[in-house]
């Protein structure tokens, strides 16, 4: 008798081979993402195809439209806004440790988060679009360990609403292994107190992620255009 997958597990990698399917752009922007085609194309029932495409509504890489479900396309706008206001308050972590001797960065919050980067960067990472709760982490708990939690918790609000779009920053091995060198060259700053470098250095990240994601997005975007355009 043929060993039966647990629904669970296949569920699961029906989500991840969808979602890399969407991030590659190997499924058109303008795609109806119906259940019975990617049934088909991942050899499953509509069962697991159902359960992985409300994680990906959720996760904002599937938007419900007239017609049904279709891969997200990012408002460009709205992306520039977002990545200022996070801009704002990431630095706001440093600037404020910066401006009275008495504060600095706690190691006992920071410290264990470089270790886990540390770890990543012996691992050497495949590219892959859930490396943004990773990613989402490490800048969490960078502000959270300036003191102040109200920054951090803004931060996690902000977070929510561009990660659909983020995950295209990790599509490369060069992004990778550059994330994970940078946000080590921040830690690693700013817990030796060297704020001034470690404001530099963190606004050149995020100013390089938000230069990748946007010119990722306007290509999705385009892409998307141009699927709506031959489908009408």
């Amino acid at each position: 008798m043929a060993r039966r997958e647990p629904a669970g597990s296949l569920s699961d990698h029906v989500y991840l081979s969808l979602r890399t399917d969407l991030m590659s752009g190997r499924i058109p922007p303008g795609q109806r993402l119906g259940e019975e085609r990617l049934a088909d194309t991942y050899g499953v029932s509509r069962t697991p195809v159902r359960e992985a495409l409300a994680r990906l509504l959720a996760d904002g890489l599937v938007q419900r439209d007239v017609g049904g479900l279709f891969p997200y396309r990012p408002r460009i706008d709205e992306l520039a806004g977002l990545y200022e206001l996070r801009i704002t308050l990431e630095l706001q972590g440093i600037a404020r440790v910066r401006a009275d001797e008495s504060l600095s960065h706690d190691p006992d919050v920071l410290g264990p988060e470089l270790d886990r980067w540390y770890a990543l960067r012996k691992e050497n990472p495949e590219p892959d679009a859930g490396f943004v709760a990773l990613d989402e982490q490490f800048h969490t708990v960078l502000l959270r360990s300036a003191g102040n939690r109200a920054l951090s918790d803004a931060l996690v609000n902000v977070n929510a609403k561009v990660r659909p779009v983020r995950m295209f920053d990790y599509l490369t091995p060069d992004r990778m292994s550059a994330t994970i060198d940078e946000h080590i060259s921040v830690a690693e700053f700013a817990l030796d107190g060297k704020l001034d470098t470690a404001y530099d250095t963190l606004l050149a990240h995020i100013s390089e992620s938000r230069e990748v994601v946007i010119e990722r997005a306007e290509q999705a975007l385009s892409l998307a255009r141009m699927a709506w355009a031959i489908r009408d």
